[in-house]
């Protein structure tokens, strides 16, 4: 075998190993295909329901009723959602290992202050996370709304017929009567999310 042939037989071989390397760094750098603290994946595709970064928006007599919310909160107190009767409800769903939670929980830190006098309460789950990383993240970032403890993901399944129980994070905003009025997989916005506040105010005042 010559020079000129052994290239030819090994340029294949060569190009699909590069493909193949191309195709993992993608994977690994998307920001909605997370892995936990323990290497674990922490997205994923549920069967039938949808799994892609993007906005929903229910409109009212479409909306489903919200699943409850309990449990214990990272500070070990009971949670019951009898508190969030009547309120407009924010739900994030959150992991101090989720690179896309600490960009986001800044924004969401800054609503939850702003509307706080105004009808509307925050509320996060914090899923397949270690306590004491998830309270540092909370003092961290200074969240002043509780956190429901979900370590072994147990608490999203009551919500897997309305969150992608793998996706990590996703916000639900639940209207006053305690229905889905939206939610949003992937990170969400400062502006995204003070709109669909807004909006759900002004629904809410109009429908008095």
């Amino acid at each position: 075998m010559n020079a000129v042939e052994a290239v030819r037989r090994t340029r294949p071989v060569v190009w699909g190993l590069c493909v193949v390397a191309l195709v993992s760094i993608v994977i690994l750098w998307s920001p909605w295909t997370n892995t936990d603290n323990r290497g674990a994946p922490a997205a994923g595709v549920q069967a039938g329901l949808q799994t892609k970064p993007g906005l929903d928006l229910y409109p009212p007599g479409k909306r489903v009723g919200a699943p409850k919310l309990e449990g214990t909160t990272l500070d070990g107190e009971a949670f019951s959602p009898s508190g969030l009767a009547g309120s407009i409800v924010v739900i994030n769903v959150w992991g101090s290992w989720c690179a896309p939670c600490r960009a986001e929980t800044p924004d969401l830190v800054r609503l939850a202050n702003e509307y706080a006098n105004k009808g509307v309460r925050f509320v996060g789950i914090n899923t397949r996370d270690n306590l004491d990383a998830a309270k540092a993240f909370v003092r961290t970032f200074r969240v002043p709304y509780p956190s429901v403890q979900d370590i072994n993901g147990e608490v999203l399944l009551a919500f897997r017929d309305t969150i992608p129980t793998t996706v990590v994070p996703t916000t639900l905003v639940v209207d006053t009567h305690g229905q889905v009025a939206t939610r949003v997989i992937g990170p969400v916005t400062y502006n995204t999310l003070k709109g669909i506040l807004k909006d759900e105010i002004a629904l809410g005042e109009a429908n008095r």
